[in-house]
This record gives structure tokens, sequence and C-alpha cells, in this order.
């Protein structure tokens, strides 16, 4: 156990010295859509959407709705109970 102090020490040592990762930016084009930095049209690095290309962005994320995500999440749980439904009695759980 003593052995792995010094082997343990040293590695919580080199981990902590190491950079911390970072991402890569957010780069948007002219019609308020995210796409990579350095293509065509889009803005440039750190550049910042003007107050009615971010209105437009959200009313269009806003557009979409959470309808599609629980529609799905609910085609999902019918699904899973459907399956549910078709499994075998068990032995143990037969009262005749």
């Amino acid at each position: 156990m003593r052995a792995w102090l010094p082997l343990l020490a040293a590695a919580l040592v080199a981990l902590s010295a190491a950079p911390p990762a970072a991402g890569a930016p957010t780069c948007w084009n002219a019609a308020a859509e995210t796409v990579r930095c350095g293509t065509p049209g889009a803005l440039p690095v750190g550049a910042r959407l003007t107050p009615a290309q971010a209105a437009l962005r959200r009313s269009r994320d806003a557009a979409g709705g959470p309808a599609p995500p629980l529609i799905g999440l609910m085609l999902l749980l019918a699904g899973l109970f459907g399956l549910i439904a078709l499994l075998p009695d068990f032995d143990g759980w037969d009262r005749r």
C-alpha cells in the first residue's frame, strides 16, 4: 500500500498541472444560424448577433416548440409498455 502512495501523489500532481480543455468558439452567419467558424458567410470569431438577429433566432427556436421531442418520447414509452404487455406469465405469478 505504501508503494502506491508516491505513485498516486505523482498522478494527482500531473493531473492538477494539466491545462483545462477549451471548446471551439461559436460563430453565426447573417441568417442567425450557428455555423462552423471560417466558412464562407460566417461572422468573425467573437462577433455578436444584432438584437434583431437574436430575436429572429429566438422566435425561430420557439416556433419548433417541444412537440416533436414529446411525441417521440410518447411513442417510445408506448412501444416499451406494449412490449411489456406481450411478455408471457411467469411461473411465480400465476394464481391458478
